[in-house]
């Protein structure tokens, strides 16, 4: 098998996990993730990217405030949301959103239930482990831009290391709770979390996969 087969393997096989189980990843694989992660590309070498990761104790104090926030109070992310996905991408958007509504049984039209599935996300799915992902406020788009590079290297050496994750925007929503727990430094933006664990097999959300737009769709070439 050659390097090209095993990357696309692990890109296939990575996912959006939505249940975990309990059980903590240890320690020594969670730095194996970060020692990989880290060879992601950026511009002029800036690594911009800075990683709290939580213990499972540490987790659950997060878990607990962030899910307050989001009952009690509107959301301040500290980057702009989209201003809106036009057509192909609102398109995949909503078809993402039956997709895991109809995994859990909830049907079109049912608000409370189709809002009690979003607040799972402050619930950080039950994970034992979350990774907050911040960059350098002076750095900007592009800062983010980079960091989007490690989100995914990070979430492809889990995969290969059997740790399953999801990254999450939502989190991303009430930074001043991860600013509060975790001493992160104003200066930097949050940008999303990485919940992360071993993935509960038996579960209705974890059974569904998204497609992707064929190669024809996404690129153009001109000779």
């Amino acid at each position: 098998m050659t390097d090209f087969d095993v990357l696309t393997r692990l890109l296939e096989a990575r996912y959006s996990c939505r249940a975990f189980r309990p059980d903590p990843v240890p320690r020594a694989d969670v730095e194996k993730i970060m020692a990989a992660a880290r060879h992601a590309p950026s511009w002029c070498n800036a690594q911009p990217w800075q990683v709290t990761v939580t213990s499972p104790e540490a987790t659950e104090r997060f878990r607990v405030a962030l899910r307050r926030a989001a009952e009690n109070s509107s959301a301040t992310p500290d980057l702009a949301w989209p201003e809106n996905y036009p057509g192909v991408y609102g398109d995949r958007r909503r078809t993402c959103g039956w997709q895991l509504y109809e995994a859990v049984g909830v049907e079109k039209g049912d608000r409370a239930a189709s809002a009690a599935q979003m607040m799972r996300n402050f619930d950080l799915f039950d994970a034992p482990h979350v990774a907050l992902v911040s960059s350098p406020r002076a750095l900007g788009g592009y800062g983010a831009m980079d960091t989007g590079g490690f989100v995914t290297a990070f979430t492809l050496a889990a995969r290969a290391l059997g740790v399953d994750s999801i990254a999450q925007a939502a989190v991303a929503s009430y930074p001043d709770v991860a600013r509060e727990c975790f001493e992160i430094d104003a200066d930097r933006m949050i940008l999303c979390a990485i919940s992360f664990g071993y993935a509960d097999p038996d579960h209705p959300v974890n059974s569904f996969r998204t497609a992707r737009a064929e190669v024809a769709d996404i690129m153009e070439w001109y000779a």
